[in-house]
């Protein structure tokens, strides 16, 4: 997967280029990281980034993706997920990083 097949993923489901976030929560083993679907998107005037930084932040995040094996996981949520990102209130995704939790939670 790459940024802008993210992106394409993202505007398909929702006509927009959200901003998305990779979150740590919590604390030592009862650590989890989600993946955050943002209000901010692309075509807002007041979005902070630029089409190419945008494009690179996803890139990243898809990335991240791809070394986690959850791409496939990300895509059916995003196909089933009912929920749209609003002021103040993301759409989450609990990533489920499996034995290799540690890895990335350190």
């Amino acid at each position: 997967m790459t940024g802008a097949e993210l992106r394409h993923i993202l505007q398909d489901k929702w006509g927009c280029s959200y901003d998305v976030q990779l979150r740590r929560i919590g604390e030592g083993k009862n650590s989890r990281v989600q993946l955050q679907v943002m209000w901010r998107y692309l075509e807002q005037a007041s979005f902070p980034m630029t089409e190419q930084e945008y494009l690179q932040h996803l890139h990243r995040v898809a990335t991240y993706l791809q070394e986690w094996c959850l791409v496939e996981q990300f895509r059916q949520f995003i196909r089933q997920v009912k929920a749209r990102p609003r002021l103040g209130k993301p759409v989450v995704m609990v990533l489920d990083l499996g034995d290799r939790a540690v890895e990335w939670l350190v």
